[in-house]
């Protein structure tokens, strides 16, 4: 409905008056500015309040649901054939396309959704990532930090196939250790899985994929040698192959990927390389947001494997984890287990999450269990156990003298409880604003009363700074005016600060007064 109104506006108006009206009212508020130029008044004005930016261009294309859907179902299906594992039977619902659910925004308000057209439009977003970057050096002294997200690099269907050949590999290693469970703790070695392959263990095919089974310092088992995801020459279809138990012969964990296929794979990888060492160059920081659960097996791989490239003196790459899904605190336990063990620095962003009524339905509709924590509640002990747990981690790295950035954490949260608890949490354990290992984020435009006075006591506070044309950003404009509306329904503190704000600068005559503040971060 909002982005109705917004259009009868328009033509009501004329662009020219449109334009200006929205500059004073939904994007003068949600958005810094239409490029790098115009945003820096916003940014400075951020700074002298101690608060730093997530910058991110939120230009979007305006398409109906039936182009969606109709892009979507055509970017998701190999030309090989629609299963995604070579044994159907074998095969994980979750990560196959359904027309019912391919427009991506479909109960999404927060999150800006990519579609697929063509190689073409993926360099293009490529290349604005990059300008991102730029505009993160000139503009924030380096502080800042870009956020991207990984479907507007590639094809769907290659995310979709990662991450199924991901769960069919925890799911053999699950038979391999008879259990279930956390796979770091299983603490299985190559001598393992050669019991478990037995009497076929001496062909030579299973003696060649034994070979390049890799472990890590401590002999603990990998199944496949991950990091080669991140390779430019990586053929996907030869890569995930593991050896039948009882036969010995060697079947595919993904479907034969026609030659294209694998060549958009190796360039989608080639521009996240790009753009990740970009930033390391410029000394700035890269943000990749987390989006449905089946691209995020795929996407929380290749982001660990770009910090375990990139991550080596600081991390320059943070991966998303949404509370609201079950496995988010076993999900972020094995990564820091493997930044331990393979000694790279490791980046998270904490967010409950956007996608929580999609996810839902579409568990519903497609017969696989709901991936989704069952209340607010739930998802609310699901962030403070996992913030709980890294915090410890950063103190046992402060108590060995390690150098305790070896892990960062942004709380990206709206609710003040959850800010609250990560403040008090942090002075419980011992963990200090000036070590600069845990920063808080919040979007523009929305719960300035937490960021404001976070940034001005020494935190380290962000805000997510969306910027871009007016008239490029009102698909976003119009998803932030709902998802507004629904916010501001249950923070009534800020509502009532609001008005309070309002009548004072009316008494004043101050109403468009502008407070400026004198802080400079360090």
């Amino acid at each position: 409905m909002p982005r109705r109104l917004m259009k009868v506006a328009q033509t009501i108006l004329g662009e020219k008056l449109f334009t200006l009206l929205m500059k004073y009212t939904f994007y003068g508020h949600f958005v810094a500015g239409e490029d790098q130029q115009k945003i820096v008044p916003t940014l400075e004005r951020l700074r002298s309040f101690g608060v730093k930016p997530i910058l991110d261009y939120s230009v979007e294309e305006d398409l109906s649901q039936e182009e969606a859907e109709k892009r979507e179902v055509e970017a998701s299906v190999s030309s090989a054939g629609t299963n995604l594992s070579e044994d159907s039977a074998d095969s994980l619902p979750q990560y196959s396309v359904d027309k019912t659910f391919a427009d991506r925004r479909y109960k999404v308000q927060s999150a800006r959704t990519y579609f697929y057209l063509n190689e073409a439009t993926c360099e293009r977003n490529m290349e604005t990532f990059l300008e991102c970057l730029d505009a993160v050096k000139g503009a924030t002294f380096g502080t800042g930090i870009t956020a991207i997200k990984l479907t507007a690099l590639g094809r769907p269907q290659l995310l979709l196939q990662v991450s199924e050949v991901i769960m069919q590999a925890r799911r053999y290693m699950m038979d391999l250790a008879g259990s279930t469970g956390n796979i770091l703790t299983h603490h299985k070695t190559i001598q393992d899985l050669e019991r478990y392959l037995g009497n076929v263990s001496d062909k030579a095919e299973v003696k060649q994929f034994l070979e390049k089974v890799t472990s890590d310092k401590d002999g603990i088992l990998h199944l496949f040698p991950w990091t080669g995801i991140i390779n430019e020459d990586c053929q996907l279809s030869e890569t995930f192959r593991v050896p039948d138990p009882v036969t010995g012969q060697m079947r595919r964990l993904i479907s034969k990927i026609p030659p294209k296929e694998e060549e958009m794979f190796r360039n989608m990888i080639r521009r996240l390389n790009t753009i990740v060492k970009t930033a390391q160059d410029l000394d700035v920081r890269i943000m990749i947001d987390a989006e449905q659960t089946y691209f995020q097996p795929a996407i929380s791989r290749i982001t660990l494997e770009m910090m375990r490239k990139y991550n080596t003196e600081k991390a320059i790459v943070f991966n998303t984890y949404q509370c609201y899904l079950k496995d988010t605190y076993k999900e972020v336990c094995t990564d820091l287990e493997q930044a331990k063990r393979q000694n790279f620095y490791f980046g998270a962003k904490l967010v409950r999450g956007a996608y929580i009524e999609q996810e839902r339905a579409r568990a519903a509709a497609l017969g696989y269990e709901d991936p989704t924590n069952p209340s607010f509640e739930a998802t609310t002990e699901m962030y403070h156990k996992t913030l709980t747990e890294c915090l410890r981690r950063i103190r046992i790295l402060k108590d060995a003298n390690i150098d305790p950035k070896k892990i960062a954490i942004m709380v990206a949260s709206h609710n003040e409880d959850t800010v609250r608890f990560a403040i008090e949490k942090m002075q419980e354990i011992g963990i200090h604003p000036e070590d600069k290992v845990i920063c808080f984020g919040q979007l523009l435009g929305m719960c300035d009363y937490i960021t404001f006075p976070l940034g001005q006591a020494g935190y380290s506070a962000y805000k997510y700074i969306p910027y871009g044309p007016v008239n490029e950003v009102l698909p976003y404009l119009s998803r932030r005016a709902q998802e507004n509306k629904g916010v501001l329904q249950k923070i009534k503190k800020e509502k009532r600060l609001l008005l309070s704000e309002i009548t004072k600068r009316l008494a004043k005559g101050q109403l468009f007064y502008k407070p400026k503040g004198k802080y400079v971060p360090i």
